[in-house]
């Protein structure tokens, strides 16, 4: 993620803002330019950024902004779609007459909100199930109805979330339950998202081969496969092979634990190249940091040279946190196998499918359009 300022009076703000508390100017996310903007009024709803990257473009902002409040993306005039880019591949969401679904919707649309970002940043292909019923991408934000409760997953696109995820201390309680030492909301999406890119960027293609190579093969049984996992829980040592214990489960979710955990690290270190994070120790031995802006951590960018930026952010990460007695905030160790199908993620990401390139959007890019 980059560090963003308001363009008004250069306050910094973030990326779920919708005012500089600085100056007051609204502000949205151009996804066009891939910057958070101070908007000035035109006419008819219309806004326009000051900027001269900008220069005779108008936008409106998502209907999600204006009407419910669980968005601050901005959408370009010229676009049919009342919704962002990514307001519009949520399909369903629970009646948010309720507090609590209301307040769990605009949660997890701030997460999905930053799995945009990466996905657009990374210049991944995806489009919105309307447009490509096919190969879509769309989001079911569901509730646990009665006694049946909705498991988070991903089928032909769709990913399916329960909002019971969107509660702080429920997905607490989920994460003890499984002996997780890492849940988020925006864990969630980047694994469930790994299934969909493993269908349009793995599956049936000369990739498959490799994939089997590192990840195992994928044609084992799948259901059986949970079952055993959460019967019997890892095999012993699956630290020296898998990023987690959930990865070690199936080849599938070996690749989803371990296209989630590539995202973890590009936008990560894209944020600290942003804030111009560098770490000098006294001793030598000590991991030391100083990471160029715009270079690690793109999908053009040396594998290597990302490997190499990431341990030491994590060394500051997990220090910081014992500072502050909190848990580490990455408790993961990176095995050589694990190193290999991360290096095998990248290049993916680097060198996409042939049949993808006429669809891979990017943050320069117009938004998909789709009609009403």
């Amino acid at each position: 993620m980059k560090v963003f300022h308001c363009d008004h009076c250069d306050q910094p703000v973030f990326f779920e803002n919708t005012e500089c508390l600085h100056c007051g100017h609204l502000l949205a996310f151009l996804p066009d330019v891939a910057d958070m903007r101070s908007l000035e009024a035109t006419s008819g709803g219309r806004w326009r950024s000051p900027l001269a990257d900008s220069a005779g473009l108008e936008y409106r902002l998502c209907a999600n902004y204006t009407e419910q409040r669980v968005c601050n993306w901005a959408v370009m005039d010229a676009d049919v779609d009342s919704l962002c880019v990514s307001c519009r591949l949520t399909r369903v969401i629970p009646d948010v007459s309720t507090q609590s679904y209301r307040d769990g919707w605009f949660r997890l649309e701030s997460a999905k909100r930053r799995l945009v970002y990466s996905l657009l940043r990374l210049a991944l292909p995806f489009a919105t199930k309307q447009d490509d019923p096919a190969s879509g991408l769309a989001f079911d934000f569901l509730a646990d109805v009665d006694e049946t409760p909705i498991l988070t997953g991903h089928a032909d696109g769709v990913i399916t979330i329960n909002i019971a995820e969107a509660d702080d201390p429920e997905r607490e309680r989920r994460r003890t339950q499984l002996h997780e030492p890492y849940r988020t909301l925006l864990g969630h999406f980047r694994h469930e998202i790994g299934h969909y890119y493993w269908d349009r960027l793995i599956g049936g293609r000369q990739s498959l081969e490799e994939f089997r190579a590192l990840f195992g093969d994928e044609r084992s049984d799948y259901t059986q496969a949970l079952q055993h996992h959460y019967a019997n829980g890892p095999s012993a040592g699956w630290q020296q092979q898998f990023v987690s214990a959930y990865a070690a489960s199936h080849p599938w979710e070996d690749w989803a634990e371990t296209w989630a955990h590539y995202l973890h690290m590009t936008d990560t270190l894209e944020t600290a190249a942003a804030c111009g994070i560098s770490v000098r120790p006294r001793r030598a031995h000590e991991p030391r940091l100083v990471i160029v802006p715009n270079r690690v951590g793109s999908p053009g960018g040396s594998f290597d040279r990302l490997i190499d930026s990431w341990f030491p952010v994590t060394y500051v990460l997990n220090n910081l946190n014992r500072g502050l007695g909190l848990p580490d905030a990455y408790p993961f160790v990176l095995s050589t196998p694990v190193l290999d199908k991360l290096r095998f993620v990248h290049d993916i990401v680097a060198v996409p499918a042939p049949d993808s390139h006429s669809d891979r959007p990017g943050l320069c890019a117009p938004a998909p359009s789709r009609a009403e």
